[in-house]
């Protein structure tokens, strides 16, 4: 015979500690510039340099408040000619609450910046497209790949600080 009283799943003692939790409260463009240096028709296919940069600083406020800072930069040359340079600084502010210490670069150089990508990469299309050339679509980034080369480049220079972000490449 059982005991009807005992409780069939027990809580443990205090309050259980509660997931991390990640709300976006606003998103931005701090700073875009659009250059078309180069004139007349280009024949050949352009070379078109990516760099991306992640940044993440607390805000004033506190209250677990960070601005996530997404920088896109593209430059596309033909034949020795500058058609243009587009530079984005797009960012997001973000409140992150219950997350431990370890947790928090990854949320803020990983998953902050992911969810601002597709925005930003929009605007690039857009602005590319209105200087009168064809859209330019950013291919999606591998965000943790880039938060773990930074970090290994950190490492290997000999300083533990914490990866700021960056990549540069060619599209």
């Amino acid at each position: 015979m059982t005991d009807a009283s005992a409780p069939q799943n027990p809580q443990p003692q205090g309050t259980p500690p509660q997931a991390p939790a990640m709300r976006v409260l606003g998103q931005y463009i701090k700073d875009l510039s659009f250059e078309n240096p180069g004139h007349g028709p280009v024949q050949a296919q352009p070379n078109i340099d990516l760099g991306i940069d992640v940044g993440a600083t607390p805000h004033a406020d506190g209250n677990g408040l960070y601005e996530v800072s997404l920088k896109l930069s593209a430059k596309a040359t033909a034949e020795q000619t500058v058609l243009f340079i587009c530079e984005l600084d797009y960012a997001g502010l973000f409140q992150i609450q219950n997350a431990q210490q370890g947790q928090m670069e990854p949320m803020l150089l990983i998953e902050c910046p992911r969810l601002l990508f597709p925005f930003a990469r929009r605007i690039i299309a857009e602005i590319t497209r209105e200087g009168g050339f064809p859209p330019l679509l950013i291919d999606p980034v591998d965000f943790v790949q880039l938060y773990q080369s930074q970090y290994q480049r950190a490492g290997t220079e000999g300083g533990a600080a914490a990866p700021s972000g960056g990549e540069t490449g060619q599209a």
